[in-house]
C-alpha cells in the first residue's frame, strides 16, 4: 500500500476527524507524534484537543494506529482509552519503542513531525 499525503484541513471542504485519521495512518511503526503536531499540520495549531477527540473515537475503530499519538512530552496520556490499561504501552513496545513510567524514551529520536515528514 502506498502512503498518500494527508490533505491540509479546510473547513469548507474536508472533515477534520477524517484528516486526523489520514495523518495518523501515515505514522511509521516505531515512531510517535503528538496531538499538537497533527493539529498544526492540519492548519489548526490550537486544535490538539480536537485531535484527541477524533482519536477518542478511533482507538478500536477506523483502522487507525492511535497508539502512536501521545502528548507533547511523550506521555501515554490516552492509555485509559484502550482495551486494557497496558494495551497502548504493549503496542508501542511491540514496535520497538521503550516506555518507562508511561513515557516514550528517546523522545527526540522517536518523534515523527508530520509538518517535516509530509512536506
Amino acid at each position: 500500500m502506498t502512503a498518500k499525503k494527508a490533505e491540509k484541513y479546510s473547513p469548507a471542504t474536508n472533515d477534520f476527524f477524517e484528516n486526523v485519521y489520514d495523518v495518523v495512518r501515515l505514522i511509521p511503526k516505531g515512531r510517535v507524534t503528538s496531538y499538537g503536531a497533527i493539529a498544526a499540520y492540519l492548519g489548526s495549531k490550537r486544535g490538539a484537543r480536537m485531535v484527541g477527540w477524533a482519536l477518542g473515537n478511533s482507538y478500536t475503530q477506523h483502522n487507525v494506529p492511535a497508539h502512536r499519538v501521545v502528548n507533547r512530552n511523550g506521555l501515554l496520556s490516552a492509555k485509559h482509552q484502550f482495551e486494557t490499561p497496558t494495551a497502548m504501552q504493549e503496542k508501542l513496545e511491540s514496535e520497538g519503542l521503550e516506555i518507562k513510567d508511561d513515557k516514550v524514551q528517546n523522545w527526540n529520536n522517536k518523534f515523527w513531525d508530520p509538518e517535516k515528514e509530509l512536506s
